[in-house]
C-alpha cells in the first residue's frame, strides 16, 4: 500500500533511483548485521534509514547534479555489501532470499516491521498531505508557504528507505524499486488528477502483489521477479490502452468534424 504512493511522490520529485539505492543500502546492513551477529533485518532497516539521510543531505550539496547523491550512495552502499559478503563464506542462501524475495523466508519481526512501516506511512501520508504536495511540486514555493521544507524532506526520506528495507524479503533487494516505480508509472500516465493517480497506484500495487504471489506459487518461480513482471504487464496494457482509446478518439472526432461539414454544405446548396 505504502510503496506504490511512495513511488507517485518519488516520480513528481524526480527522485525514482533513490529506491533503488537505498536497497543497495539496506543490503550493506544486512550483511553488516550479519558479520557482527547482530539481527540482520533490524540492521539492514536501520542502515537503509542512514542511507536515506545522506542522499538527501548530499542532494543539497549537489543542487544542480541531483543524480550525483544517488550514485554516490549507490555505489558506496554496493561496494560495502560485496566486501561484507566476502568475510562470511556460509551467507549465499541468505542473501539469495534477499537478492530475489522469498515469501516462505519472511519472519515474524519483518512482518511486525512491515506492519509498523505500513502505519506510520498512512498516518504521515494523511496528517501531511497538503505541505507534501506543495513540496513534491515546487520546494520554494513551499518554504514561502510555511512549510519546514528541510525537516520534511528528511522525514519523507526517512520513510523511503523504511518501505524499501520492509520490502526487501518480498520483491528482493534487485527488484524492489520496481514495487514502487511501476504502479506509480502506470498511475500517472493514465489519471487525471493527483488523488486519482494515488488511488490508482496503491490497486496497482495490491494487485501486482497478488497476482504475483499466487503465479508464483502455482509456476514455482521467484515472486521478486514474478510481481515484477505483472506489474510491467500492467503497465505495458495500460500504455497501450491509452493509446488505442487515444487512437479511437481522435478517429470519431475527425469523423465528427467531416459529418458537420458535409452538413454544412448540404445545406449551403439547399439555400442556393
Amino acid at each position: 500500500m505504502i510503496a506504490p504512493i511512495l513511488g507517485v511522490y518519488l516520480m513528481l520529485r524526480r527522485q525514482v533511483l533513490m529506491a533503488d539505492t537505498l536497497s543497495h543500502v539496506s543490503l550493506a546492513g544486512v550483511a553488516l548485521g550479519s558479520v557482527m551477529n547482530l539481527n540482520p533485518v533490524l540492521c539492514g532497516f536501520a542502515v537503509a534509514m542512514i542511507g536515506a539521510l545522506l542522499v538527501e543531505q548530499l542532494r543539497r550539496s549537489y543542487r544542480t547534479y541531483s543524480e550525483v547523491p544517488v550514485a554516490i550512495i549507490m555505489t558506496s552502499g554496493l561496494a560495502l555489501a560485496v566486501v561484507l559478503m566476502s568475510l562470511k563464506t556460509n551467507l549465499s542462501k541468505t542473501f539469495s532470499s534477499y537478492l530475489f524475495g522469498s515469501i516462505v523466508a519472511v519472519s515474524n519481526t519483518q512482518l511486525w516491521m512491515m506492519a509498523a512501516v505500513c502505519l506510520i506511512g498512512l498516518i504521515f501520508f494523511i496528517c501531511l498531505r497538503r505541505p507534501l504536495y506543495n513540496l513534491t511540486f515546487d520546494e520554494e514555493t513551499a518554504s514561502i508557504g510555511g512549510v519546514r521544507v528541510k525537516g520534511l524532506s528528511f522525514a519523507f526520506a526517512i520513510l523511503t528507505g523504511m518501505t524499501v528495507a520492509s520490502a526487501m524479503p518480498i520483491v528482493g533487494v534487485l527488484l524492489v524499486s520496481a514495487l514502487i516505480v511501476l504502479p506509480a508509472a502506470l498511475a500517472l500516465r493514465i489519471s487525471r488528477s493527483f488523488a486519482t493517480a494515488i488511488v490508482i497506484a496503491v490497486i496497482t500495487g495490491l494487485a501486482g502483489i497478488f497476482s504475483g504471489l499466487t503465479a508464483s506459487y502455482q509456476w514455482n518461480t521467484p515472486p521478486g521477479g514474478t510481481i515484477a513482471l505483472i506489474l510491467l504487464f500492467f503497465l505495458l496494457t495500460g500504455i497501450s490502452a491509452q493509446k488505442l482509446i487515444s487512437l479511437y478518439n481522435r478517429k470519431r472526432h475527425r469523423a465528427a468534424q467531416q459529418n458537420q461539414t458535409a452538413t454544412l454544405y448540404i445545406h449551403s446548396k439547399g439555400n442556393t
